[in-house]
Formats: structure tokens, C-alpha cells, sequence
């Protein structure tokens, strides 16, 4: 049976990314991506759990402009590879190697904006339940 190699995140940026480019002009991008998980304890209290990703994306993925504090979707596989430091020890890394990065939400300079979550329109928030019912009472039904 075939493995399979498959992971999908959804989190913010958690520094400006560093791009590198290849002596043939490929070019590579990495960030660190933090993933937040919230539960509650035994006194019922709530907790956040936050993971570091280190992500890389390479040609097109590279050229993207993404920045501190974006929230994004990435959805790629998990690497593991090895280099040799400075004392020549061998190092071990493991890293999301990304084959696709939407952003969900820019950080803006005074907060967050909406809108690259929806295309570029401006995000509106859902009807309240008082907005959904008019002031008579009736509703628009035709039966």
C-alpha cells in the first residue's frame, strides 16, 4: 500500500519571510507559521496550545507577498532533512515543504484586514437575529 504524506495548517505568520535565490534563479521562501489550538483544563478554564512550523515554498510560492502576522493556509508535506553544523555535528530539521499558500487575512498596519479572505471585497458581517425579523412581525412568505 502507497504511504501518504499530506498536511494542511491554517495559522499567522510569525515573521517576515526570507527568500533566497538559487544561482539558476529558482528561488525559495521560508517562515515560521504558529498554529493555535484552544481547549479548556479541568477547572474549566480555557487554554491555548500554540505549535511552531518552520515552512518552505519554492518557485511561484516564493514570489507570493506574504507578511508578520498574515493568517494562512498551507497545505503541503512533512520534511526531514539533515545538514552538518559548524562543529560538524549532524542536524536533523523538520519542515512543511508547502505545494500551496492561500492567504486568509492580511495584518494591516492598525489591525487586521478582511480583504484578502474575501477576494478583495470587504468582509460584512452576518445579519443579527433582530435584522432577520421585521418590526411588524410578519415575514415575507407568501403562504
Amino acid at each position: 500500500m502507497a504511504g501518504l504524506n499530506k498536511v494542511m495548517l491554517i495559522g499567522r505568520i510569525g515573521k517576515d519571510p526570507d527568500t533566497f535565490t538559487f544561482d539558476n534563479g529558482n528561488k525559495k521562501i521560508s517562515f515560521t507559521l504558529a498554529t493555535t489550538e484552544s481547549y479548556r483544563d479541568r477547572d474549566n478554564n480555557w487554554v491555548d496550545q500554540t505549535e511552531w512550523h518552520n515552512i518552505t515554498g519554492y518557485r511561484f510560492l516564493a514570489e507570493k507577498n506574504f507578511a508578520k502576522g498574515d493568517l494562512v493556509y498551507i497545505e503541503g508535506k512533512i520534511k526531514t532533512r539533515k545538514y552538518t553544523d559548524k562543529d560538524g555535528s549532524d542536524r536533523y530539521i523538520t519542515e512543511i515543504q508547502a505545494e500551496k499558500i492561500n492567504i486568509l487575512n492580511r495584518r494591516s498596519s492598525e489591525g487586521y484586514d478582511n480583504s484578502a479572505a474575501s477576494g478583495g471585497q470587504s468582509y460584512q458581517e452576518p445579519p443579527s437575529e433582530a435584522d432577520l425579523h421585521n418590526e411588524s412581525g410578519e415575514d415575507d412568505l407568501p403562504f
